[in-house]
């Protein structure tokens, strides 16, 4: 059992504890304090200023129920879109016009190079529920072999912590453990645990592994079905979490692997090169209340296990019980326990899949809109740290900006008929706000294409510039088409909300390519489409002209049947593979990790009872 470091043993490597400094005494609160009010007053100026121009166009002809409608929606939509631009503007700067740009951000990271012998104990924990046994123990045995690669394998053990509900994959878990068991050099460094309920869902797993089994070690590393991490990025991030005790989460920068499905290789084509500039530029002023994403990352068990405990909402479902977005609330409470909660702004060694078309990408974010939404009553939490409220702010107005933005496009065209009858209407200047918000949506994405073009082999590692640029075209076509029908999804899914009708469940993913049908199709995107056929129309008798700039942000609910079906067919994906459109640097520099995936699986093994 690995020994907690007193108070004593803190003082003597991280410094006398101080108000100056935050809680590993890595970085000065006055720096950060100041970081935050740049950022604070860029925003607020920015969103003043949009606020101020739309304001001014809304007023031609005099106020109306309407206009008031539109600007209310826009004052919704336009914070979190102008954080994202500003998060982007400053991560660039700081990847390209700063010497020392990571150190800025996370000071901690030279701990990782430092060649320190590593001696805290580490769990990685699988957590499955009706998952594909086959697919998940593989990826738990690539990492388990990458890490033993390190010499440091015997550090940590393996949980397979289970809440599957079926039966017959149950057997098929229990058998691959087996298997997987085998593999290992000390097989009692791996335990299966499967429990008959899901009781709080993945938090419910993690504290119960927290119970039974968190005292015997310092760190734990949770991991998704798709999960996947090389051992020298584990073993990195270990060096880090023990040269800073105080440090109790360590988020990875999680990025897409190599996909079949088009859907999914396009999207984390366009994440990946985005969230590079992005992450950097958050986490420069967010700095110690960082984020979590619940995977690929280390925690801190102790304080995890005693501060940590998650509420249960005390409201009729579906807003109450259990919370569903657990993991930025137990950053927000490792925080407040003293300890700092960080995010490692690097590529490299840790990845996850993305769901294969745009139903189950739908799916996945409607739970993670409910889950959000219920930090509404969480605000309130006493002791929370400042920057550890406004994150849970933030993450609420990420869902609440969807249905303002659908309400606008849903208003637009008696937006536009009532500027006809305006008369003297300032068309130049509400298209030149529009064009400047689509910029400015759209900045975090031409933010990353610049940092590939500007690093050095940047290009090379994606397959060349045309290459490059023919797979950024083709992915900002497909977010505006891909976000249409999603923020609309999202739309209904919160009126339902409201209604108190709307329900998610809590079940295995489909990761796998698969066709959709065009029936399949037309029953889940119906909406989008009827949706679409009316604003457009609408747009159209009102002023064609409107409805060519309004095709940005309305193409999407026309097409959402084809898009989807075209988006999900293998054929597509075997396309993009084939020229390498779209492609990712693992695609061109296949890591160890990813190429272990292709190999046949290891054989169940007979178990004494």
């Amino acid at each position: 059992m690995t020994e907690r470091l007193d108070p004593v043993t803190l003082t003597l490597i991280e410094g006398a504890p101080s108000s100056s400094t935050t809680p590993s005494g890595m970085q000065s609160t006055t720096t950060l304090r100041r970081r935050r009010t740049v950022v604070g007053a860029l925003n607020l100026a920015t969103c003043g200023a949009l606020a101020a121009a739309m304001a001014w166009i809304l007023s031609a002809g005099g106020w109306s129920l309407l206009d008031g409608l539109l600007l209310t929606c826009f004052l919704l939509v336009t914070p979190w879109t102008v954080l994202g631009f500003w998060n982007a503007i400053i991560g660039l700067w700081l990847l390209h016009g700063r010497r020392e740009g990571l150190a800025e951000v996370a000071p901690f990271a030279s701990a990782g190079n430092s060649g320190e012998a590593v001696f805290l104990r580490t769990a990685v924990l699988m957590t499955l529920r009706n998952e594909d046994p086959a697919r998940a123990f593989s990826r738990l045995s690539a990492v388990a072999e990458s890490i033993a690669r390190t010499g440091h394998g015997h550090h940590f053990a393996y949980f397979v912590l289970s809440d599957t509900s079926r039966p017959e994959i149950a057997a098929a878990e229990e058998e691959a453990f087996a298997a997987f068991r085998a593999t290992l050099a000390d097989g009692a460094r791996a335990v299966y645990r499967r429990r008959e309920d899901n009781v709080g869902y993945k938090a419910g797993n993690l504290r119960d592994f927290c119970a039974r089994w968190g005292g015997e070690y310092e760190l734990m590393l949770p991991l998704d079905a798709d999960s996947l991490m090389a051992g020298e990025t584990i073993v990195s991030m270990v060096r880090m979490m023990q040269a800073y005790p105080r440090l109790g989460i360590l988020q990875s920068l999680v990025t897409g692997m190599p996909a079949a499905s088009g859907f999914a290789r396009i999207f984390q084509f366009g994440m990946r090169h985005g969230m590079r500039p992005y992450t950097m530029g958050s986490a420069w002023w967010a700095g110690d209340c960082g984020p979590f994403w619940g995977h690929n990352a280390l925690v801190r068990i102790a304080p995890f296990r005693d501060d940590c405990h998650l509420p249960v909402l005390r409201a009729r479902p579906p807003l109450g019980g259990p919370i569903l977005s657990h993991d930025q609330v137990e950053a927000a409470l490792m925080r407040r326990a003293g300890y700092e909660v960080r995010v490692l702004p690097v590529e490299g060694g840790t990845w996850e899949e993305n769901p294969p078309t745009v139903v189950d990408f739908v799916r996945r974010d409607l739970r993670w809109c409910l889950g959000n939404l219920q930090y509404i009553r969480l605000l309130g939490l006493p002791g929370l740290h400042p920057m550890s409220r406004f994150q849970l702010l933030w993450a609420i107005l990420m869902f609440v900006g969807l249905p303002a933005m659908t309400a606008m496009i849903a208003l637009s065209p008696f937006a536009v008929r009532e500027a006809q009858a305006a008369g003297a209407f300032p068309t130049a200047l509400a298209a030149g706000l529009y064009s400047l918000f689509l910029f400015i949506c759209l900045f975090p994405k031409l933010a990353g294409l610049a940092d590939i073009a500007l690093t050095r082999d940047g290009l090379t590692r994606y397959g060349g510039g045309a290459r490059f640029a023919l797979s950024a075209f083709i992915e900002i076509v497909f977010a505006f088409l891909q976000g249409a029908v999603s923020s609309f999804r999202t739309s209904l899914f919160m009126l339902g909300l409201l209604a108190g009708r709307a329900h998610v469940g809590w079940n295995g993913q489909e990761r796998d390519a698969h066709a959709l049908s065009w029936a399949t199709a037309a029953a889940g995107l119906w909406p989008q489409t009827l949706f679409g056929l009316l604003v457009c129309g609408a747009l159209a008798w009102a002023s064609p002209a409107a409805l060519l700039w309004s095709l940005p942000l309305t193409a999407g609910y026309l097409l959402a049947i084809p898009f989807a079906v075209v988006t999900a067919r293998p054929a597509l994906g075997a396309f993009l593979a084939r020229h390498r459109l779209c492609a990712i640097p693992e695609e061109f520099d296949e890591p160890a990790e990813i190429a272990a995936l292709a190999r046949p699986a290891p054989q169940p093994v007979a178990v004494a009872a």
